[in-house]
């Protein structure tokens, strides 16, 4: 069976406030416009989610909420998981090898800098970026018919997607 990983980091934070906490920092303006048209241009490439998992800091939180209600996921669904602030890429692995088997796409919504050292270790010969820009995208899938083979098996990006990125308006 074909596996989807959609891995994205956060959309861009405010520093408005400079006494609040880091995990605290909400989603500042471009933050609030960037995170439902990154949602859009996954729907529009055929990238629904089965499954959203993001960290609980706010403006990921924020973030994985936006995106979902701009695919159609239900919001309500959105599995919460603390150990994504902040972490390093074997934190990934471990979440993605524990997704349950009847999901064929799943979004992790994170942080840098431990998602851009992951992401460069999905295909480390044919992708790597310097920085994961803020709500930026990156797809990959593999053959495999458990989750749990995520980290053994060769995986394919596919998508890298920013909101910067420019598109044909063909």
């Amino acid at each position: 069976m074909q596996r989807t990983v959609v891995i994205i980091r956060h959309a861009k934070s405010s520093w408005a406030n400079p006494l609040q906490s880091d995990f605290d920092r909400p989603l500042n303006e471009r933050g609030e416009q960037d995170a439902p048209v990154i949602g859009e241009r996954l729907k529009k490439q055929q990238v629904p989610p089965d499954l959203v998992i993001a960290s609980t800091a706010r403006r990921a939180k924020q973030t994985a909420k936006k995106i979902a209600k701009a695919t159609g996921y239900d919001e309500a669904k959105i599995q919460w998981e603390e150990t994504l602030y902040h972490c390093i890429p074997s934190v990934f692995e471990e979440l993605i090898a524990g997704v349950p088997d009847n999901v064929g796409t799943v979004y992790v919504v994170a942080h840098n800098p431990g998602i851009t050292a992951f992401v460069n270790s999905l295909a480390p010969h044919k992708f790597t970026i310097d920085n994961m820009p803020t709500c930026g995208a990156v797809a990959a899938k593999f053959d495999g018919l458990h989750w749990s083979d995520f980290s053994r098996t060769e995986k394919q990006v596919f998508l890298f997607e920013y909101p910067k990125k420019q598109h044909d308006s063909k």
